[in-house]
């Protein structure tokens, strides 16, 4: 049976008042329906419909301007929103700060298992993600500002394990997006950098007697694609919008070295600047060790993936991240969830089931502020929301998690010479606080499980302990007293003895980790 094609208008006048609308994708347009998005904003400018929607997005995306759920981000247009991310749309993320909207963030891996759930008509998700973080009702339970009451997460105890439940809800406008659907309305996503959820937010919707809108580069005729490239089958498609000018990203129509169709050398990778960023990732690149699994966060930590590519040690490893890459090298800014030369592609929720289970064997994940307890935010500071993405998820089940910042925010201005840090001019914000604004990673939890905890900032090195947490490492030419301690808001304790972190991190020329233990076999 053939399906129906339509206009992006046309596809638009479905989405009807009240609507709990489902948006996949990610980051910087990666399998971000745009052309429908814009058709649904167009309409609502020009007639008032849709109002009232509930939106839900599992990843945070968009371009930070006008694109994504900035869409929706007009005064009657929804009424509630949640998602895993808010920072790629900071016009619906003010209208949150501004309590125009009920507003949730909850973890990105527990959202992409929920479409799961709603898709199977179970009651909602059980897990133990999120305890002990904002995600928690007796934390904050994602609740993000005064106007949003209701509670959808519980603790619940089973089996004598306290537990938290993540309430599941019917869709009913699923807006999806792939590379090719035939006639029948089957579609793959072969010049996509990933699946996402893409599946599983359209048997969500299906199985919630909802619809599926999907936009695609390109249609062909019936039964012309292999029934192994079929991602989404063509009985679960309402309408389809053939936009043929549709990108793989906001920053290219088709990348090959994404799409998985060839392997760019990696003589392309662009090498980081010699800056404190750099010497952040080189410093949390000497923790990497050969044969494991490894995830790469957004933000300072992707600079890893760079070390590694410098420092020869690619395939040595693999990279895993949340939207369901595996091996390759993952792509940094406004492309993160993209992933060059990947060696296989899952759909995200299997890459979560993955990471909740325990499968990584380290990751590496930004750090806004860290206490004296070792809790991190990423998530909130002050009137500005951003929410975690897969950091709660990835720091609660990973055996090693090494934080990465800069040891202070806001103009600050350090000199590099001979191997040795001098700091000419300090930060404007400390971000070791004593208690951090928002619970995104809780130290005492991991202690209790017995995790690896490493904090690396370009000036000094600190390790979680039962005691709490504690300096282990300064950059050589620092002054403990004035660069270190000074420039936090509580004394952490210090270990003896005290190391100095490798000068070959200060050095404006390779490591020489691959000729090196471990790698070197030696």
């Amino acid at each position: 049976m053939k399906v129906q094609i339509m206009s992006a208008g046309q596809a638009a006048a479905l989405v009807k008042d009240n609507d709990t609308v489902s948006l996949p994708g990610h980051g910087g347009g990666i399998l971000v329906a745009e052309c429908v998005l814009e058709a649904i904003e167009k309409r609502f400018l020009e007639t008032g419909r849709p109002r009232n929607l509930f939106l839900f997005h599992v990843s945070g995306m968009g371009n930070k301007k006008d694109q994504g759920p900035s869409h929706f981000a007009h005064t009657g247009m929804v009424r509630k929103v949640l998602g895993g991310h808010w920072g790629w749309s900071p016009t619906m993320s003010q209208m949150a700060i501004n309590n125009e909207i009920e507003a949730y963030t909850l973890p990105q891996g527990v959202l992409s298992l929920l479409l799961r759930e709603i898709g199977s008509k179970r009651a909602g998700l059980v897990t133990r993600v999120g305890l002990g973080t904002y995600a928690d009702p007796r934390v904050e339970g994602g609740k993000l500002n005064s106007r949003t009451q209701e509670d959808i997460v519980q603790v619940v105890n089973l089996g004598g394990e306290e537990l938290l439940f993540y309430k599941a809800f019917p869709i009913d406008v699923a807006i999806i997006q792939g590379s090719t659907a035939d006639e029948e309305g089957n579609i793959s996503l072969e010049n996509e950098p990933s699946n996402l959820e893409m599946y599983a937010t359209a048997q969500a919707a299906y199985n919630s007697g909802g619809i599926v809108i999907a936009q695609v580069k390109r249609l062909v005729q019936a039964k012309q694609i292999p029934p192994r490239h079929v991602q989404i089958p063509g009985f679960m498609i309402k309408a389809l919008v053939v936009n043929p000018s549709q990108w793989q990203s906001i920053e290219g129509e088709n990348n090959v070295g994404f799409a998985g169709s060839y392997r760019i050398p990696l003589s392309q990778m662009p090498r980081l600047e010699f800056d404190p960023r750099k010497w952040v990732a080189r410093r949390a690149a000497l923790e990497l060790r050969p044969d494991t699994i490894v995830n790469l966060g957004f933000g300072i930590a992707d600079g890893v993936a760079n070390i590694a590519a410098e420092e020869g040690l690619i395939g040595k490893f693999n990279f895993c991240i949340e939207q369901g890459l595996i091996g390759g090298i993952p792509a940094k800014g406004d492309i993160f969830g993209a992933c060059l030369n990947p060696d296989a592609v899952v759909d995200a929720p299997s890459q979560f089931d993955f990471f909740h289970g325990g499968g990584l064997d380290m990751a590496f994940l930004g750090m806004a502020q860290s206490d004296e307890k070792g809790n991190v935010n990423v998530s909130k500071f002050g009137a500005s929301i951003t929410g975690a993405g897969g950091f709660v998820d990835i720091s609660q089940n990973t055996r090693k998690v090494t934080f990465c910042g800069t040891f202070t925010a806001g103009g600050v201005r350090i000199v590099c010479e001979n191997g040795k840090l001098r700091i000419a001019r300090e930060g404007k914000f400390r971000k070791f606080v004593p208690a951090v604004e928002q619970i995104t990673f809780n130290g005492d939890l991991a202690r209790g499980r017995k995790q690896e905890i490493l904090y690396v900032t370009e000036r000094a090195v600190f390790s979680l302990m039962p005691e709490g947490l504690t300096l282990t490492e300064i950059a050589p030419g620092l002054d403990l007293e004035k660069d270190i301690l000074g420039q936090m808001e509580f004394r952490p304790r210090i270990a003896d003895p005290l190391k100095t972190m490798d000068q070959k991190i200060f050095l404006d020329c390779p490591m020489g980790l691959e000729s090196s233990p471990p790698w070197s076999g030696k």
